[in-house]
């Protein structure tokens, strides 16, 4: 996978874990190794310019996602079905993440920052890859997905 981390937030980010996470997310959905992913890491203000842009909301918020090619598991260009061989590389799109908001929603949510990011970055790729969360099946499946995607990611996250 191509992954890139661009980190324009001020803050310190753990960007070789982002990328570690963000393939072993990809891996685990079947996406094609030669993928691209772009994840950039902004501060508050940047992220309120993009939220209200590109959503119509004022404030920042936690993760945006930009895909690129319309891809969904077992669909398109990048996925693939079980036992199949990878499809042709697809740029996936970007990633967009506020370490600040995640700091705020980690806090009431019980854990650090970066379990935030972990969720959040995974909660954007899998935007990235066809899903949403505006019907109670659709969010149902994305967070069911989300939440198999993070255990499996704790059984084999690296310790630093």
């Amino acid at each position: 996978m191509s992954i890139e981390v661009n980190n324009e937030s001020g803050v310190e980010v753990d960007e070789e874990l982002l990328v570690e996470l963000a393939g072993h997310v990809l891996e685990r959905m079947g996406i094609n190794p030669l993928a691209e992913l772009s994840i950039l890491v902004v501060d508050e203000e940047a992220m309120s310019d993009l939220h209200e842009r590109w959503m119509g909301e004022p404030g920042p918020t936690d993760v945006l996602a930009f895909p690129m090619d319309e891809l969904r598991p077992g669909h398109g260009a990048g996925a693939r079905q079980e036992g199949d061989a990878p499809a042709d590389p697809a740029l996936l799109g970007d990633v967009v993440l506020c370490p600040q908001v995640a700091a705020k929603q980690g806090a009431e949510a019980g854990h650090g920052t970066e379990a935030e990011l972990e969720l959040l970055c995974t909660h954007g790729i899998l935007h990235l890859l066809g899903y949403d969360h505006a019907e109670p099946e659709e969010h149902k499946e994305m967070f069911g997905l989300q939440g198999e995607l993070l255990e499996a990611w704790r059984e084999v996250r690296p310790q630093r």
